[in-house]
């Protein structure tokens, strides 16, 4: 297989290469350094990489693989994968995107790290994040400017970035992300891949504890759906008697489905043209494909001061978690005064809502199998639009850049970002699938069908050739 086909291969196909004696897992590991050596200098997508750990690693694996090691007991065994800088890799650093931590490496992997080395998988590098993870752009004082592979001009988004740039790039068959607010399906949207947001608490967050006040959960960015559904099923925890997720991703939806959607959102941002037309056409598609598809507004305009008062307090919440919240960017600083100004009782608030909040927002999907939005209002904005600004005029902004993804981090049930095309400059564009509570299966069955019917892994950044 030809080197760049190779790296574009994903999690499954490589595996499976690795399960055949195709191609070893040092060879893909040597792959992907010598291609982040060549190509990150563009883009600053990973942070750091562990070159002679992730070799030692490799060949343990081609061991294993020796050794009898089957696709039951390790399926990402050999395949290299990238881990976001706000999960803790033992002996390296979780810097956050900051200068404002003690310089301490963590002790130990993450429970969810610790699931993908157990499934086979090795970490070769961590991912570039904005301070703090609070934004959908990865730009940091302290390590520069992360850039979309497709347009050097635009971010790959955030705060999951920089693994959104690596991905897309070819740097790494997926990369773990986190979602506090969109942080999976903005990159996604971003940077042309499939980001799925799993229900609350279906992957560990050990050792942290309900991140940003419970909005936060753990995915990762691939180019596919099965690639996604491949990850979870190494660590995420099923509910009972539910099949894997790779096979929810192999298996057509159960009839035409009933698919409800919007452009409202609580902002009332209005939508660029360009994702207008993504979402129509994706319309058209879903209705080609047999199912029913019916505009519904539902009530997302309480949610709003929820998802601040949680967002606010959680970015407060970190930074006094750090040594040195002094040089923490002045931006920063403003959002964390901002949360620390928050009342108490206005959080507990907005946590005990959640309940209430949940049913009402989920009425739509009483009669609907799934909710269909645009995935952003815009295109990915330049990189550097927020440069000197401050806390409240950057918050602002890019709320109305990405006022489709937060509710649902409030209400905890599963959404996805699905490519759904690319402007004439070759911009990607994008639209959200949000799914019933814990209904993971329906969203990767029915992306992964709009997947075949409107392939988008075949394209690629002109940078990644």
């Amino acid at each position: 297989m030809d080197a760049t086909d190779l790296a574009f291969a994903g999690l499954g196909r490589q595996a499976q290469l690795v399960r055949d004696g195709d191609v070893s897992p040092r060879e893909l590991v040597e792959l992907y350094l010598a291609r982040i050596e060549r190509i990150d200098p563009q883009l600053n997508a990973i942070r750091v990489t562990f070159a002679e750990r992730a070799l030692i690693e490799a060949d343990q694996a081609a061991a294993r693989r020796r050794a009898g090691a089957g696709a039951e007991d390790r399926p990402l065994l050999g395949v290299p994968i990238l881990i976001k800088d706000d999960v803790d890799v033992a002996g390296e650093l979780t810097p956050y995107g900051t200068a404002a931590t003690d310089g301490r490496p963590a002790t130990t992997d993450a429970e969810v790290v610790r699931r993908l080395r157990a499934a086979g998988a090795i970490v070769i590098g961590k991912t570039n994040v904005p301070e703090l993870t609070q934004w959908p752009f990865t730009e940091t004082i302290t390590y520069g400017i992360t850039r979309n592979p497709w347009d050097l001009d635009r971010t790959p988004g955030g705060s999951s970035g920089g693994s959104g740039a690596a991905v897309a790039a070819g740097l790494a068959a997926a990369a773990l992300a986190t979602d506090g607010a969109g942080s999976i399906r903005i990159p996604a949207s971003c940077c042309a891949l499939f980001g799925l947001k799993p229900q609350r608490g279906r992957v560990p967050e050990a050792p942290k504890v309900e991140p940003w006040q419970d909005l936060t959960v753990t995915g990762a960015l691939t180019r596919s759906v099965a690639d996604t559904a491949l990850w979870l099923d190494a660590t995420a925890d099923r509910d009972a008697g539910t099949p894997p997720y790779a096979q929810a991703a192999a298996t057509p939806p159960k009839g035409p489905l009933r698919i409800a959607y919007t452009t409202r959102n609580p902002l009332l941002a209005p939508v660029r043209r360009e994702q207008r037309e993504a979402l129509d056409a994706t319309i058209a598609l879903l209705r080609e494909l047999g199912h029913t598809v019916e505009r519904v507004d539902p009530p997302l305009d309480p949610v709003l001061p929820q998802v601040i008062a949680r967002y606010l307090r959680g970015i407060a919440d970190d930074a006094g978690r750090l040594a040195h919240p002094e040089r923490l960017e002045p931006r920063t600083q403003g959002m964390v005064r901002m949360g620390r100004l928050l009342p108490d009782g206005f959080v507990r608030w907005a946590r005990n809502e959640e309940g209430a909040t949940t049913v009402r927002l989920n009425r739509v999907l009483v009669d609907h199998d799934v909710l269909l939005t645009p995935g952003l209002a815009d295109l990915p904005m330049p990189v550097g639009r927020y440069d000197g600004r401050g806390a409240l005029w950057t918050f602002n902004g890019v709320a109305r850049f990405t006022p489709f993804t937060p509710a649902w981090n409030v209400t905890g049930q599963p959404a996805a970002a699905v490519p759904a095309g690319f402007t004439p400059g070759g911009v990607p564009l994008s639209v959200q699938l949000v799914g019933r509570p814990r209904d993971e299966a329906t969203l990767l069955s029915l992306a992964a069908q709009m997947e075949t019917a409107r392939p988008w892994s075949a394209r690629r950044p002109t940078l990644a050739e």
